[in-house]
C-alpha cells in the first residue's frame, strides 16, 4: 500500500504545481475541469499499467527489473533536464520559425507542457472543459511512463486507481486554492 501511495503522490506533484500556477494567475479551475484533469491522469495511468501488466507476463522477472530500472533512470534523467526542455519549448513557441505539428494538436500539448498557463486558450481566466483536455494530456505524460514501469512490479491496480482519483482531485483543488490565496496576498 505504501508503494501505491508514494507512486500516486509523486505523480500528483505536477498537477499540484500546475494548479498552483493557475491560482497565482487568477485562473479558476471549475469542478468539471478538475474532474476531467483527474480522469485523464487516471486513465493514462490505468492504460499504462494494463500495458505493463501484459508485457510483464511475457518476460522474466530479471528482465522486468532491468526495464523498471531503465524507465526510472530515464524518468529521473528527464526530470533533471526538464527545466532545460521547458525553456527550449518556450523559446520555440515564441519563435516565428516554429515547426507546426497538427496531429491531434500535439504542438499545443508541447506548448502547454512548457507553460501550463497556456492551456487557458480563450484567456477567460477559467479553465474550460476543452482546455482541461489539453492540460490533462500534458500533465499525464509522466503517468504513461511510471504506470508502465510500476506494472512490472507487484502492485495493486485498484489501489493505484483509487489513490490516483483522490490524490489528483485534491492536489488540483488545493493547489489552485493556495495559488489564488498567494495571488491575493501579492495584490
Amino acid at each position: 500500500m505504501l508503494e501505491s501511495l508514494l507512486l500516486v503522490f509523486s505523480l500528483c506533484v505536477d498537477a499540484f504545481v500546475a494548479s498552483f500556477a493557475y491560482g497565482t494567475n487568477k485562473i479558476k479551475i471549475p469542478v468539471v475541469s478538475n474532474i476531467i484533469l483527474t480522469s485523464i491522469s487516471t486513465l493514462f495511468l490505468m492504460l499504462s499499467i494494463a500495458l505493463g501488466s501484459l508485457i510483464h507476463g511475457l518476460i522474466s522477472e530479471k528482465l522486468a527489473h532491468i526495464i523498471c530500472f531503465i524507465i526510472l533512470f530515464l524518468l529521473g534523467f528527464l526530470r533533471v533536464f526538464e527545466g532545460f526542455l521547458k525553456n527550449y519549448l518556450n523559446k520555440k513557441a515564441l519563435s516565428p520559425h516554429n515547426i507546426e505539428v497538427t496531429l491531434f494538436n500535439f504542438k499545443l500539448v508541447l506548448n502547454v507542457y512548457a507553460d501550463v498557463t497556456l492551456a487557458d486558450l480563450d484567456h477567460s481566466k477559467s479553465l474550460s472543459t476543452k482546455e482541461a483536455l489539453y492540460l490533462g494530456t500534458a500533465l499525464s505524460l509522466d503517468s504513461l511512463i511510471v504506470g508502465f514501469g510500476a506494472a512490472l512490479a507487484p502492485i495493486s491496480f485498484l489501489q493505484i486507481t483509487l489513490f490516483s482519483i483522490i490524490f489528483n482531485f485534491f492536489a488540483i483543488a488545493i493547489g489552485a486554492f493556495i495559488g489564488s490565496k498567494c495571488a491575493e496576498k501579492l495584490d
